[in-house]
């Protein structure tokens, strides 16, 4: 018997937990096709962590929404919870960046999506350790530590792979032209809360940070006549439901299944 979707009420809070919880946890999985075909036992070992940690970050912010659109009507019971909100939402229900489905391609695009991705994100938790909502606050602390970790080994292995060979900087460089279209989107608005960081002010520093290891690394930026978007309004490229039928597939088909 398998289950059927759930809806979610959406509310800015919500709305913001879902859309980065989202971008964590397919990020995650995405990462987690890894293991076992890493270049080195090391970057097996490294990718598989990371995976961990995004989805760690993904389950506090499932849980926040959870606390926020899971109760019933006398603020009793929970109805929602991490694994309800992770494995029971439709492909349009997901609310993360086209960015983090792309497939993993070679270890150059991994590479490229997880340095373009995290010198956003990172910035983002710093700002959020000064919101003036204390649980995201609480999250933000945590997930920065780890964040400063992702991103310094993506940009390391990004320069590596620029200013190593000939064939590596060959799939850098292309795996750049491929992911940078959808790298504005970071940047559009989830929502007008007050306890929310804009994005648009994030990206000054992220351009920055960007030209900085490109040009250590010997890789030219793309030019971007235009940009890839809809993923936080559910409109999502062909990846996503493939990830979605084997990454839900345990649930839908023995909901409430325990081990």
């Amino acid at each position: 018997m398998s289950t059927t979707s759930i809806t979610v009420p959406d509310t800015p809070l919500v709305r913001l937990a879902l859309a980065r919880a989202d971008d964590a946890l397919v990020l995650g999985h995405r990462l987690s096709e890894w293991a076992g075909h890493a270049p080195t036992l090391e970057e097996d070992l490294a990718l598989a962590n990371i995976a961990l940690d995004l989805i760690g970050q993904a389950r506090s912010l499932y849980a926040l929404a959870g606390e926020e659109c899971g109760r019933d009507k006398d603020g009793l019971a929970f109805l929602l919870d991490e694994d309800a909100l992770a494995y029971r939402r439709d492909e349009r229900g997901y609310r993360n960046l086209l960015l983090v489905e792309q497939p993993n391609g070679d270890f150059a695009r991994t590479i490229v999506r997880q340095f373009l991705y995290t010198a956003f994100i990172d910035a983002w938790w710093q700002a959020m350790m000064d919101s003036s909502e204390p649980r995201l606050a609480a999250i933000a602390g945590k997930a920065e530590k780890e964040t400063a970790y992702h991103l310094r080994h993506s940009a390391e292995w990004l320069i590596r792979l620029g200013d190593g060979t000939v064939e590596s900087h060959r799939r850098a460089q292309a795996a750049l032209d491929a992911l940078f279209p959808f790298t504005a989107e970071a940047f559009e608005p989830v929502t007008a809360a007050e306890f929310d960081v804009a994005p648009a002010t994030l990206r000054a520093g992220w351009d920055r940070q960007i030209d900085t290891v490109l040009a250590t690394a010997g890789l030219a930026r793309p030019a971007v006549p235009w940009s890839h978007s809809g993923g936080r309004a559910g409109r999502h490229t062909e990846h996503l439901g493939h990830l979605l039928s084997e990454m839900q597939y345990l649930q839908r088909v023995h909901p409430g299944a325990t081990w």
